[in-house]
């Protein structure tokens, strides 16, 4: 019997816009979601949230995308969440790299999902629906988002429970976490929700809301958001950033940027 040819590695020309990085790592959640972590440029400073463009070389050009950045400011790596789409063109290859293969890193991350774009409050409501969870794994391992707030609410909103990445790190509130898993210990709370699969919580983030479940213990504090203390990121589908936007613009809420800090922030480069 023959041996199966090797598999050849992916390799990037170098390219005067983006730094050539080495993949490290590659997690497969399920058939169509999966994280990937490359090494970190010494040149490389992002802020917690905020996202950059990976990609790689196809048929002679860079094909990029905006990635938010899943791991905290003063790792050693830097980490991504992608869903597979078949067809898609940078997906439907991204998703077949493997460790030592070659990916393209931009030199230049931006976004408004970062504590800076936020006035001082009591509890941060972190919103997200599928792999919008990604800055927000970010803005959870960084000691500063618990020193401005003392809780942070992490809610993940997906279709089956296998979608619900990072469960296992989050339920455990970051017990391993050599940097904050103290602070989040005592300060992290993580509320996950299903939409198409029996779970502890069903339904979308506005169910979690109306049945007072995203209020409950052990979160303190008043039962619905409230302005004077609460701040707000909202990241995923387009339809659950507009809806929640208009919801908190019409309750008193103002929205925030890097210009003016103010009560709650989407990341504006995702929404079409």
């Amino acid at each position: 019997m023959l041996n199966a040819p090797a598999r050849l590695s992916i390799v990037q020309p170098p390219h005067a816009a983006f730094d050539v990085v080495k993949v490290l790592w590659v997690r497969h959640w399920n058939e169509h979601l999966f994280s990937l972590a490359v090494e970190r440029p010494q040149s490389f400073r992002f802020r917690s949230g905020e996202f950059v463009m990976l990609g790689m070389e196809v048929e002679g050009k860079p094909l990029m995308r905006a990635y938010s950045i899943a791991s905290a400011a003063w790792a050693e790596e830097v980490e991504f969440l992608s869903i597979k789409v078949e067809d898609g063109p940078l997906t439907s290859r991204l998703q077949l790299v493997g460790e030592g293969d070659e990916l393209y890193l931009g030199r230049k991350p931006t976004g408004t999902l970062v504590t800076d774009a936020l006035r001082p409050g009591k509890r941060l409501f972190l919103l997200s629906t599928g792999t919008g969870l990604a800055p927000f794994l970010s803005l959870i391992r960084d000691p500063d988002t618990y020193e401005r707030f003392e809780q942070v609410v992490v809610v993940h909103s997906v279709r089956r429970v296998s979608d619900l990445a990072f469960r296992d790190e989050l339920s455990a509130r970051l017990a391993d976490d050599p940097l904050v898993g103290e602070q989040a210990a005592a300060q992290l709370h993580y509320v996950p929700t299903c939409t198409r699969e029996p779970f502890e919580n069903q339904g979308r983030i506005q169910n979690l809301i109306e049945d007072g479940k995203l209020f409950g213990d052990p979160i303190t504090g008043p039962n619905a958001f409230d302005p004077a203390e609460d701040r707000i990121m909202l990241c995923g589908s387009t339809a659950m950033i507009n809806e929640f936007a208009k919801r908190f613009e019409e309750t008193g809420f103002e929205e925030g940027s890097n210009a003016r800090p103010a009560d709650f922030v989407i990341e504006r480069a995702f929404v079409g």
